[in-house]
């Protein structure tokens, strides 16, 4: 039942959006265990796109957010006016209240309108003038940022970027992708025909199936291995807190529902090491100045590390 309504919305995206398979499957993670994804990438490889088809896919209410450096956190949350007519405030939501909402380069903004989204995202909920306010759910945020263009940005503070359950790209399309996307857009954008393939509510149902799915004793200790030992790494100042772990374990969950098991297996956690704890990790200053990357770290801790034979 959850590995079909996986693939249903799996399907429907992959008609529109081309080539980007792998990408789409660690959105779909990120929607099923609860989590937000951030997409770091160069303008034009369909981050947009991926966003408005997962709205359409599973029915529900999108909205997208241009980031700019005048932004206000009114802006995203919404404000309280006085309505003379009824003589009291009332609430004006904003954009985040939404199932989906796509917030635009979100490096673009200062800090404090950035920070505006920690409560939505952690708590779903947002607080205006003291009123608290629930939002949809599910409630899922898709973050984009343009890792070239450093002029009039503001990196995200580790504590947001602790927010988000994966980081990923999309990258450049194969040849014969880029092909297949011409001859797809030709005509007119298959966008507009597309229909929702679920409904919120089936969304709802993944996520509690996601929190059945039998995670072993030797899972949850690779788990914890694999984030311990980014803690003392040589190269890395700050590695990743237990949300990180919870992360893993929770994506892990995910997965092994999309690919239709009811266990993690090591594979899964493998796969997911790099997109849940790559952003969580903060290097030091010598292994920044001389290019070093997380995601090649993280690889030479998973090589280190004594995989598990069990079955999750």
């Amino acid at each position: 039942m959850g590995s079909a309504t996986c693939n249903k919305i799996f399907e429907n995206i992959s008609r529109v959006v081309v080539g980007k398979e792998h990408t789409i499957e660690l959105m779909l993670v990120a929607l099923i265990a609860e989590g937000h994804i951030l997409l770091e990438d160069v303008p034009g490889v369909a981050k947009t796109l991926m966003a408005k088809c997962l709205a359409k896919s599973i029915g529900g209410t999108f909205n997208r957010i241009q980031f700019t450096p005048d932004l206000m956190p009114a802006d995203i949350t919404g404000f309280t006016v006085w309505d003379q007519n009824n003589g009291r405030f009332s609430f004006h939501p904003g954009p985040v209240i939404s199932h989906v909402l796509l917030a635009d380069e979100i490096n673009r903004t200062i800090p404090r309108t950035q920070s505006s989204l920690l409560e939505c995202m952690e708590e779903r909920q947002l607080t205006v003038d003291g009123e608290t306010y629930v939002l949809p759910d599910p409630f899922f945020v898709i973050a984009t940022q343009n890792p070239i263009e450093l002029e009039g940005t503001f990196p995200l503070p580790e504590a947001q970027l602790d927010r988000f359950l994966l980081k990923a790209s999309l990258g450049y399309p194969e040849r014969h992708e880029e092909i297949r996307i011409m001859e797809t857009f030709q005509g007119e954008t298959p966008f507009a025909e597309m229909a929702a393939v679920v409904t919120s509510d089936e969304v709802l149902e993944l996520r509690k199936k996601r929190r059945s799915i039998r995670v072993s004793a030797p899972i949850k200790a690779y788990i914890a291995d694999i984030v311990r030992a980014t803690r003392s790494h040589a190269a890395i100042e700050f590695g990743a807190s237990p949300r990180g772990s919870l992360g893993l374990m929770r994506a892990g969950q995910a997965r092994a529902l999309f690919r239709n098991r009811e266990f993690v297996l090591p594979d899964d956690i493998k796969f997911l090491t790099g997109p849940v704890l790559g952003h969580r990790l903060v290097l030091k200053q010598r292994e920044r100045l001389r290019g070093e990357k997380s995601g090649a770290i993280l690889e030479s801790i998973l090589e280190g590390i004594p995989v598990p034979s069990a079955q999750g």
